[in-house]
């Protein structure tokens, strides 16, 4: 499908994961990429990869977050996708009773802070046009409760969520929709890391998926593709759970 063709998305966090395999596939249906990812070696490799742009970005930094949108917008006349996903989930945000103060900052600048940002500096070129998609990652854990917490990821999800709904009415009648997208655990290299130091961690989670396992970033990009797309036309304020179906179980099959 070209559902995208033609059209300028900008991506954060584009080097890898979720951010990557979604450039593939806003690729694959015709949009212009811009990447942007604040590892150089990463982002890069990602932009030749789709045929598109990088821009090497700290997107916790106001300044380098007006500048990738302006550079895609000079480099391609518009800003009509903005995929905000570039986030971080260190191995020292773990239970509030053992989470520090520079830990949990850092993890709402990254998480948080750069959404706000990404959100700030996109919609006044969509508002140009009259039209435009924004993406924002949540999570799943932004609706439910988790007993194996990461208190700032969590926080900040939930944050992400409650003001892509806000955005998403406010701008409606402008033309520009605002979603939040909830995956559920996801095998990127950052789940990975993650359960690797912990393997009893990831077998407690896996139990509760009832698909029975985690999900690919593919998976994910084809949602994000289709909220970023006209099919989702009527689709604005959502929290887009895409989540093997965690959120709607109690008991899962054996």
């Amino acid at each position: 499908m070209q559902r995208l063709q033609d059209r300028v998305a900008v991506i954060t966090g584009a080097g890898s994961g979720i951010g990557l395999a979604t450039a593939h596939r806003f690729a694959q249906e015709g949009a212009r990429v811009v990447c942007v990812d604040v590892d150089e070696t990463a982002g890069a490799k990602a932009a030749a990869e789709v045929g598109g742009l990088f821009v090497k970005a700290d997107v916790t930094s106001e300044d380098d977050v007006a500048r990738m949108y302006r550079t895609a917008f000079e480099a391609y006349g518009s800003v009509d996708i903005a995929f905000n996903n570039a986030g971080i989930s260190p191995p020292d945000d773990d239970s509030i009773l053992e989470t520090g103060i520079e830990a949990w900052r850092r993890v709402q600048e990254v998480n948080l802070t750069s959404v706000y940002l990404c959100c700030k500096h996109a919609i006044p070129y969509m508002q140009r046009q009259g039209r435009g998609s924004i993406v924002n990652t949540a999570s799943f854990v932004a609706v439910m409760g988790s007993a194996t917490s990461q208190i700032s990821y969590t926080a900040s999800k939930g944050g992400v969520l409650a003001m892509s709904r806000e955005l998403g009415v406010q701008f409606a009648r402008e033309g520009i929709r605002v979603n939040a997208l909830c995956p559920g655990p996801v095998n990127t290299p950052l789940l990975q890391e993650l359960f690797a130091k912990d393997p009893e961690r990831a077998q407690r989670r896996l139990v509760h998926i009832p698909l029975g396992r985690f999900a690919e970033a593919s998976e994910i990009a084809a949602a994000v593709a289709f909220l970023a797309s006209d099919d989702a036309s009527f689709i604005t304020g959502s929290e887009f759970l895409v989540d093997g179906g965690i959120s709607g179980a109690y008991v899962t099959p054996l």
